[in-house]
């Protein structure tokens, strides 16, 4: 929560920024500080739940300086990919860790902390591609589309109930690209 979290929502920011939008930084979310991009509510639903939410990074298409829907696709995936960076580097650190004489206590617990580390960011970057309002595969979604305001604000107003759906009813729909997405990794970087 207070690492995979914190560094999608400044992917976003991050993107953002580069792209030509100072929004981010002027709202004080360009940063690497969980406590800016913790909800409350949000992260406590995490370890009651599984379930939660940051705070949501704001920007502005009109600030960038290329084609808004490239610029919105691009700060979009910014966050996914960066829980699918984490991922990857946790994996090679389990490598790294294979080559390293360790205490065994220490060996098991750092195996268990990056494995699952791994496991969570890619469960972040499945779940976050979801092209559902409001995640961020909905906005890529609607950046492909042709422009239709009046579907995106309907679509917006299940978004969180299709999300509840999904997540407590029809969890194969995020567990099976989840399990694939991370063997292969596995498979790649291991």
């Amino acid at each position: 929560v207070f690492l995979a979290l914190p560094i999608h929502e400044f992917a976003h920011a991050f993107v953002a920024v580069k792209l030509g939008d100072p929004t981010p930084r002027y709202q004080g979310r360009y940063t690497l500080n969980p406590l800016v991009h913790i909800d409350p509510i949000g992260a406590l639903l995490i370890f009651v739940a599984g379930f939660g939410w940051a705070k949501p990074v704001q920007w502005n298409p009109n600030n960038i300086t290329i084609d808004r829907r490239l610029g919105s696709i691009l700060v979009s995936i910014a966050g996914p990919l960066s829980n699918l960076a984490l991922a990857i580097l946790s994996i090679l650190l389990l490598r790294l860790m294979q080559g390293i004489d360790l205490a065994p206590n220490f060996q098991d617990m750092a195996f268990v902390f990056f494995l699952s580390f791994a496991q969570i960011n890619v469960l972040l970057f499945v779940f976050n591609f979801l092209p559902v309002p409001p995640l961020d595969g909905s906005h890529v979604l609607f950046a492909l589309l042709p422009e239709n305001r009046q579907l995106y604000y309907t679509l917006s107003q299940f978004g969180t109930p299709v999300i509840f759906l999904i997540v407590f009813l029809v969890p194969q729909i995020i567990r099976v690209p989840t399990d694939w997405v991370m063997a292969t990794l596995v498979q790649v970087f291991f």
